[in-house]
């Protein structure tokens, strides 16, 4: 590649072969790699946009023809980490998330293309509203995230992949009620609690999952699913978190505050009382740094504003002016 003087012919040739032989195997592998290299060192502002599109829907097609291959699928998941994720992609969405999907099902468990498969879909369910979120969800990601999550914990595993697949789905349900409800529906209730039990001291996936939970307290329908004892009696325990920063214990607060919200007739779990959890919600905010920094993305106060109208417990307001407070004094 280094001696190559005429990268732009290069590329076009070997875009020609591949879409030519779109079922030759070695054709794609060998394509794919190039095209890697090709677009790793050219400067992205000198491919055009419908340059661009074309390497990635001739990568997408060598993908989903051979994606049971897995040096094409690396190869491939390679080249378009190169590119934008998502700008570069929304053209041909679907295909790309479908790829994606059966990489993290069917490829190695543990390996580079799962791994990297994962890492493309949680950027894909960060940066997209709306449909495109919904369409993950129909598209079988929730489901697929907690087989994941199954398999490390029943083979004890910890690694990135079950940190990576917790915020996929935190990213996805937010804001997206369908995809909570997915979530609920998949029985990933029970997957959190089986986390929290073997991993108790994982800052990241507590904040992760935590994360997510607080996007299903969110949606008023759903919040009797969560209104159990072994769920309640986590939220609260989790409200003395604080070995790294606040996250776990915000998130708890937050999910709290909106069952709380929503009245004492609606606390149907005798263990813990709900003025007890209240009290130590009080506690764990007036802990919190006001001034401290923290990586958070809100797409829309509503949720916090909605808080603001609760005068019947008083509480649920005060997590969220404190949540309001810290966001327009840091950022």
């Amino acid at each position: 590649y280094e001696s190559c003087e005429r990268i732009d012919q290069a590329l076009c040739v070997v875009l020609e072969a591949m879409e030519k032989h779109l079922s030759e195997k070695q054709i794609q592998i060998s394509g794919s790699a190039t095209l890697f290299y090709i677009v790793k060192t050219k400067e992205k502002s000198g491919l055009v946009a419908q340059m661009k599109r074309r390497i990635i829907g001739t990568l997408l097609a060598g993908m989903n023809a051979h994606k049971d291959e897995e040096t094409m699928m690396r190869n491939g998941c390679l080249a378009l980490c190169q590119f934008r994720i998502p700008q570069d992609v929304m053209w041909n969405y679907e295909t790309l998330v479908k790829v994606l999907l059966h990489s993290a099902r069917h490829a190695e468990s543990e390996g580079f293309v799962q791994r990297i498969g994962i890492y493309l879909l949680n950027s894909l369910a960060c940066q997209v509203e709306g449909k495109k979120k919904k369409l993950l969800g129909k598209l079988g990601c929730v489901a697929t995230m907690l087989k994941l999550v199954q398999y490390r914990v029943d083979c004890t595993i910890f690694d990135d992949v079950l940190e990576v697949a917790w915020s996929t789905m935190w990213n996805m349900t937010d804001e997206t009620p369908i995809n909570c409800q997915r979530f609920l529906d998949d029985s990933g209730m029970s997957l959190f609690l089986r986390c929290v039990k073997q991993y108790p001291q994982k800052e990241e996936l507590l904040r992760n999952m935590m994360g997510l939970l607080g996007n299903v307290a969110e949606v008023a329908y759903l919040r009797p699913q969560l209104m159990q004892q072994q769920y309640v009696s986590v939220f609260a325990n989790l409200l003395k978190y604080d070995s790294d920063g606040i996250e776990v214990s915000y998130n708890a607060a937050g999910i709290l505050a909106h069952m709380a919200s929503d009245g004492e007739a609606d606390w149907t779990v005798e263990t813990p009382p709900r003025e007890e959890v209240l009290e130590a919600m009080v506690e764990a905010i007036e802990r919190w740094d006001l001034a401290a920094q923290r990586n958070i993305n809100y797409r829309s106060f509503l949720p916090l504003l909605r808080l603001l109208d609760v005068y019947h417990t008083p509480q649920c307001q005060h997590w969220a002016v404190w949540a309001l407070a810290n966001l327009t004094q840091v950022y």
